[in-house]
């Protein structure tokens, strides 16, 4: 599979994921994601195999990995939530 047609097919499952699970009733009248607020952090393809990181212009701190398995036609899909961001200051080497 192509780069572009598997972002295409990655931001569609990022949009029927974020609209059907998603708490986005802050927002009033609650609104609903398209494929435009969708974009992608990370994209690699090595071999028949592609994988990307995603995120959506909704400030939930949600970010979404999406594993396509070229060797069994699979698409895996998943949903984190960012917990916390520290900084750590190291030593001089």
């Amino acid at each position: 599979m192509n780069n572009e047609k598997f972002v295409e097919l990655c931001k569609g499952y990022v949009v029927d994921y974020a609209n059907a699970f998603m708490n986005l009733t802050s927002i009033n009248p609650p609104a609903y994601i398209t494929t435009n607020d969708v974009y992608v952090v990370w994209l690699n393809r090595t071999l028949q195999n592609n994988k990307a990181l995603l995120s959506t212009t909704i400030s939930d701190g949600m970010y979404y990995e999406v594993t396509y398995n070229g060797d069994k036609n699979e698409l895996y899909f998943d949903a984190y939530k960012h917990v916390v961001n520290r900084e750590f200051k190291l030593g001089d080497n």
